[in-house]
């Protein structure tokens, strides 16, 4: 019992502190304790969408897509970086929008960049297109383009792009154990293609291979499918995406090859949060207004756009942006605070049993894990 309060009391003063990596011993045994709420960043000046972590030695890089989102070019491509995956900084921006060339065929959005070290380089993929008077937002060439570094933190230098010749985001890397590279990316659905690194093209035809109204797939897919991401394990390959359908949630695709054929692994969402009343004018454009559902019990109308990452234990986490819903209800107070309006970085462990991967949450109160 003394030794059950002891680990208890040092659990509450780790998270009290809002520190990690904290150790207690019990036989000599070491045990780590990881303490953590959601969302982690809670700061509009460092506020991103489509999280994607990386961990490098023994700090974590954070890039996502830059505010504003919506309503036209960002700034470029921001790199936040951690020592404690808690309490996170801007370190550089890798892409900086002020100071491209006029010319620069990629200066819009800057939409879904991700970090992924392959073949002992850091390999950055891009979303964004050229804005013009007529194109202000740059969506008519919004495609992909691909940069390496020797350096997590860069400089990048562009390798090629756009990678394909239509609209086209949310880019992801893959090296499978034979060396092989694989880009998937949304676009009115999910394509996939093999790619050779070292010189930026696709050594196989841009395939789309699941459309967000694929005949007997379930109705909460059918508003869009989008943000890719492939891992591997047990000689399985699983793919996690995103839908804004009911609000924003994760699902889960698996597939024997690389490149399909896919199918879902579950056929509901494997995380996700759900509010009816959240963006209805996509619903009723999108005829998908009718859908019957429960809204989740968090406080979120948006947890997702996620990947993966090695987390405190060495396991994998999730990561992606949590929005704060305005109409959340009691005991939650209705008023926003500044950085609740904007995208913040959530993470939860993940599962894997029984041959399918797990995500508990959204969480939203104090947690920590033991390790």
């Amino acid at each position: 019992m003394k030794l059950f309060w002891s680990l208890f009391l040092f659990a509450f003063s780790c998270c009290a502190q809002e520190k990690n990596n904290n150790r207690v011993s019990s036989d000599s045994v070491a045990t780590s304790i990881f303490c953590y709420t959601n969302p982690i960043t809670r700061d509009t000046a460092i506020a991103l969408r489509d999280h994607c972590i990386i961990k490098v030695g023994r700090q974590w890089f954070c890039t996502g897509t830059s505010l504003p989102v919506w309503t036209g070019p960002n700034p470029g491509v921001r790199l936040l970086v951690s020592d404690d995956l808690i309490h996170w900084h801007h370190h550089s921006w890798l892409i900086d929008a002020s100071i491209l060339p006029p010319d620069c065929p990629y200066n819009g959005r800057f939409w879904a960049p991700e970090i992924h070290y392959i073949k002992n380089k850091f390999w950055l993929t891009v979303n964004s297109g050229k804005v013009t008077d007529k194109d202000p937002k740059g969506m008519k060439t919004h495609s992909i383009w691909l940069f390496s570094s020797e350096e997590v933190t860069g400089p990048y230098k562009f390798v090629n792009g756009p990678l394909t010749s239509q609209y086209n985001n949310d880019a992801t890397l893959f090296e499978d154990e034979d060396g092989q590279t694989y880009l998937y990316c949304s676009g009115n659905g999910l394509w996939q293609a093999r790619i050779d690194l070292s010189t930026g093209t696709l050594t196989s035809p841009l395939q789309k291979f699941l459309d967000k109204r694929e005949p007997g797939y379930p109705e909460w897919m059918m508003g869009g499918i989008e943000g890719p991401f492939v891992v591997k394990r047990d000689g399985m390959y699983f793919m996690f995406f995103s839908t804004w359908t009911r609000g924003y949630e994760v699902g889960l695709l698996k597939s024997k090859s690389p490149l399909g054929s896919w199918t879902l692994a579950s056929h509901e969402p494997i995380f996700g949060t759900r509010k009816k009343e959240y963006r209805p004018e996509l619903a009723i454009e999108g005829g998908y207004a009718n859908l019957k559902f429960q809204d989740s019990e968090d406080p979120y109308c948006e947890t997702g756009h996620n990947a993966l990452f090695k987390g405190p234990d060495g396991k994998l986490w999730n990561g992606c942006h949590y929005i704060m819903y305005d109409k959340r209800p009691y005991p939650y107070c209705p008023d926003l605070e500044p950085w609740e309006k904007t995208p913040q970085l959530g993470i939860e462990p993940v599962y894997y049993k029984n041959e399918m991967f797990y995500i508990k949450g959204p969480t939203w109160t104090k947690q920590f894990l033991e390790y």
